[in-house]
């Protein structure tokens, strides 16, 4: 083994009531792709914020080509030639995207920022990464599998020798993700280091030299990654094997929920006809743009629709809210967890029974008996991670703030319930209770809406597939005789449309 350009030793640190890492060491070499795995909560994004600078280490300490150093901020750890891609992104929504690649650190020209050689600089970057998205656009404009190739085009711009890319994949599939493979391979080409957590573990063997495995903060081994298999692997994060087939189909009683009649989106021109029904997973692939996202935005009510008719159980709408989607038996996973999924100032609790306040208080005031209970079966049921109840949901992983999310809309009992990239940041163990739970209110004869980056979790969990392409729908497909490949190749136009018997009807 090379020298290791990056020594952490016995690192700990503690958040009130957990010790989110436990005297864990950690190394790595310049030029290799270094994974970073465990379940939700077993420290790994945390480890990375105290190299990034984020947080302080309680104990233990860092060397960096043999040297010691303390990371006293962000701004240390870029000095150092650290960059960090966050699981949660960073852009400043009012500001453009190049303003943001390029925030603290903008080209001169006379004294004064030189707006077009950030937009020429930016505009490389992202070409590099095989996107389409105008420099000069606000990141609030942006989608989130945008911004996430926006942080990877940051990350790149400070040509640093160490990249920690935190779950980068977790929304980008396709061509973007082939596109990011390809800057990892350069870039370990060309010396770097580049320390990758993901929860996809067929992107770990791709793309991995070396894999260190976190379990309850603490440090489980580090290891060749051509000396370990999957099973082994999954074995050493969750402590037992899975397994790793998906729920066998069994549909409830099929009803028409909700059907879009001629709907037109704000964002694209081209109608929407589709049915969606009781006791089914309905699986939506597409890429980045394609607008899986902006449909299921219409069908909750976030995003005004232009013209045409949303149906709900009969009763039809021109214009939906969230609050009458809601009332209507609809809920909504969405893809945006730190923006629109939980709210950070507010407890576990509070989190959990949001939709169902209306149903668990008396006056003015909510039972706390009653919401108590509720949240009890939920952290149960979901294996959500906290210490206490009462605890700032800020202070939970990634992982385990997205199980609140599903957990909170399951509360609600939808008639149809929208996920939009529902393991998104879901470790292994984890997305196993979760398609088993996702079967098991179909079968009972929820309506389930999917959309998901995870190809291999369109065709395993889904009972239809629709492929959207530019904002209509390329294809409808039956998962028994759907491949990757033709998946693929709708999604990116270069399919005909296909329309299976009764597509979207």
């Amino acid at each position: 083994m090379a020298q290791a350009i990056l020594e952490m030793k016995s690192i700990t640190k503690n958040f009130p009531g957990v010790r989110a890492v436990d005297k864990v060491d950690f190394s790595c070499v310049s030029g290799e792709v270094h994974a970073l795995v465990g379940e939700n909560g077993a420290g790994k994004s945390t480890l990375m914020k105290i190299l990034a600078g984020a947080y302080p280490q309680d104990e233990g300490s860092i060397r960096l080509k043999n040297r010691q150093i303390h990371m006293a901020s962000p701004h240390d750890a870029q000095r150092h030639g650290i960059s960090i891609i966050y699981q949660e992104f960073n852009l400043i929504p009012d500001l453009t995207v190049a303003d943001n690649v390029f925030l603290g650190r903008e080209p001169k020209k006379h004294g004064l920022i030189d707006k077009r050689r950030i937009s020429q600089l930016t505009e490389k970057l992202l070409s590099q990464l095989d996107v389409k998205i105008d420099p000069y656009e606000r990141a609030r404009n942006l989608s989130v599998a945008e911004q996430q190739m926006v942080e990877v085009a940051k990350a790149l711009s400070l040509n640093a020798d160490i990249i920690i890319m935190d779950e980068p994949s977790a929304v980008v599939s396709g061509k973007e993700l082939d596109a990011l493979f390809g800057i990892i391979r350069s870039l370990k080409q060309a010396g770097k280091l580049i320390i990758y957590i993901s929860h996809r573990l067929a992107e770990i063997f791709e793309i991995a030299d070396r894999v260190t495995v976190l379990k309850d903060g603490r440090l489980v081994d580090t290891i060749e990654i051509a000396n370990v298999d999957k099973q082994a692997l999954i074995r050493m994060m969750v402590g037992r094997s899975l397994d790793e087939t998906f729920p066998p189909k069994k549909r409830g009683p099929v009803e028409e929920i909700v059907v879009l009649k001629n709907v037109r989106l704000t964002t694209h021109r081209e109608p929407l006809n589709l049915t969606i029904r009781s006791g089914e997973i309905l699986g939506v692939a597409g890429l980045v743009g394609s607008g899986r996202t902006a449909l299921a935005r219409a069908i909750f009510g976030a995003d005004p629709i232009e013209e045409g008719e949303i149906v709900i159980q009969g009763e039809s709408f021109s214009r939906l809210t969230p609050r009458i989607a809601i009332s209507e038996g609809i809920g909504f996973v969405t893809e945006d967890r730190k923006k629109e999924g939980v709210v950070h100032c507010l407890p576990v609790k509070n989190n959990l029974t949001f939709p169902i306040l209306n149903r668990i208080h008396k006056l003015f005031f909510v039972k706390d008996d009653e919401e108590k209970a509720i949240c009890a079966r939920c952290i149960e049921q979901f294996n959500i991670r906290t210490p206490t109840l009462d605890q700032l949901i800020r202070y939970l992983s990634g992982g385990n703030q997205q199980k609140v999310i599903i957990a909170k809309w399951i509360n609600a009992q939808p008639r149809l319930i929208i996920m939009d990239e529902p393991t998104r940041g879901i470790d292994v163990g984890a997305k196993a209770e979760i398609y088993n739970l996702m079967r098991r209110l179909a079968t009972e004869g929820t309506g389930i809406m999917m959309i998901s980056s995870e190809l291999p979790e369109i065709i395993g969990l889904s009972d239809r597939i629709l492929v959207m392409h530019q904002g209509r729908v390329a294809g409808e497909l039956s998962p028994q005789d759907a491949t990757e490949e033709e998946i693929l190749s709708l999604a990116t136009g270069q399919t005909k449309p296909i329309h299976a018997s009764g597509a979207g009807q």
